[in-house]
C-alpha cells in the first residue's frame, strides 16, 4: 500500500550481543486480501524482509517506527 526507501539507512536490527543482524533500508505496509491488518515490513537492500509488525492502520504503523529506525528521515510513497 506504501513504501519507503533511504539509501542511508532507517537503522539497524541487532543481535542479543549487539552485533548488526541486517542494516533495514527499505519500509513497506501491506495489507493481504480479505484481512483487515495492515503489516509493516523492514527490508534490507535487496527488499528481503528481516522484520514484520501488524497493525490496526496504515498510520498506527508509520507512527510506530522504532527507535531504532530514525536515523534517515521516512518519505512515504503510495504503491501504484
Amino acid at each position: 500500500m506504501e513504501w519507503a526507501w533511504s539509501d542511508v539507512p532507517f537503522g539497524d536490527l541487532r543481535y542479543e550481543d549487539s552485533g548488526v543482524a541486517s542494516v533495514i533500508h527499505g519500509l513497506a505496509i501491506c495489507q493481504y486480501d480479505n484481512s483487515t491488518d495492515f503489516y509493516r515490513f523492514s527490508c534490507n537492500s535487496r527488499w528481503e524482509c528481516e522484520q514484520d509488525q501488524v497493525y490496526e492502520s496504515i498510520e498506527q504503523a508509520k507512527l510506530e517506527l522504532p527507535e531504532q529506525y530514525r536515523h534517515a528521515v521516512v518519505v512515504w510513497h503510495r504503491a501504484a
